[in-house]
């Protein structure tokens, strides 16, 4: 799951973008010229320095702001699961498309509405509302399989905690989920340990905090219930004989599960591309649950935000098209 291709061919292309060429330049400069520019590069240096004590006192912000969101979250969570019934005055909204409604055309409209709830049962809650989420969501519905989706209808939360004052970098996905017949666990977990500051031996290649590691938790599986492996069945032949046996092999399987089963952190010595590739890869997914999708999880279960991203990118190849 994690070395999905398209995932990783998505951040590539976005980093790929960002990429430009040297002009040559720099190497006509006299080398009185050119002793200045070094002078530049200590400055920027310093400004590396400056900046990555800048992301540390973001990084307090958000801790702090998080609690001052927090019972918000948990007021949702409630309503999620059924542990709290919000009033009249608390689910009043006034929709965009009924701005311009008559009033007999909105008294139709709540007959009728009111006529299909009498034909339903009456849910609790709002049924499968992390599923949904993360089946609108591209980058997270990639990761879904058909059997994970059964498991993550009892997923009841996610909440990110940040590390304590005074303490590394990092923070915690926290999926909560309730009684189940899959795992035993109530809280599955991904901790993602950060650094904020640049390499002695490369100090231009800061561009924010970078991540360090990741540690998953253990699924304790009810037996016969562990998505994250298959059962496969292989026939052996003999080489001397020629008889053929069918051997049974438990291998691993996609699931979206794997994500608590994460890449290695990055070791010292030679950098291995690929699994700092996957590395990423996983960090981008952690990072936009943290930043978008616990933040704004009803607009991306109704599909708003979804409409909102698309609007953040240009569609640069149409109008390419149409110049002369």
């Amino acid at each position: 799951m994690m070395q999905n291709p398209q995932i990783l061919a998505a951040l590539q292309e976005r980093l790929d973008g960002l990429n430009g060429s040297p002009s040559g330049y720099m190497e006509s400069l006299p080398k009185v010229v050119k002793r200045r520019v070094n002078a530049l590069k200590n400055l920027q240096v310093k400004c590396a320095h400056i900046e990555a004590k800048f992301y540390e006192e973001v990084h307090e912000l958000e801790r702090k702001y998080a609690a001052l969101y927090q019972p918000l979250f948990d007021k949702r969570s409630d309503i999620v699961k059924a542990a709290y019934e919000p009033t009249d005055e608390e689910c009043e909204w006034k929709a965009d498309e009924e701005e311009e409604l008559t009033d007999e055309m909105k008294e139709k409209a709540k007959l009728e509405e009111e006529k299909k709830d009498e034909e339903k049962e009456d849910p609790k809650g709002i049924p499968e509302f992390w599923l949904t989420v993360f089946k609108n969501v591209d980058l997270l519905s990639d990761m879904l399989q058909e059997h994970d989706e059964p498991i993550l209808k009892h997923l009841q939360d996610i909440k990110v905690k940040f590390s304590d004052p005074g303490q590394p970098m990092s923070f915690t996905l926290e999926f909560h989920f309730e009684p189940n017949d899959f795992f035993t666990n109530t809280v599955l977990t991904k901790t993602y340990k950060m650094r904020s500051e640049p390499d002695e031996n490369d100090p231009f290649s800061f561009d924010g905090p970078e991540i360090m590691s990741c540690t998953g938790c253990t699924i304790d599986w009810t037996k016969g219930k562990n998505v994250t492996l298959k059962t496969i069945k292989k026939k052996q032949k003999h080489k001397g004989r020629g008889t053929v046996r069918t051997v049974t092999k438990t291998v691993p399987n996609d699931s979206f599960f794997n994500f608590f089963t994460p890449p290695e952190g990055k070791s010292e010595g030679a950098a291995d591309e690929d699994a700092e590739a996957v590395l990423a890869a996983d960090f981008e997914i952690g990072h936009f649950i943290r930043e978008r999708i616990v933040p704004r999880a009803v607009l991306y279960f109704t599909g708003e935000a979804i409409e909102d991203d698309d609007d953040d990118y240009d569609e640069e190849g149409e109008e390419a098209d149409d110049e002369v």
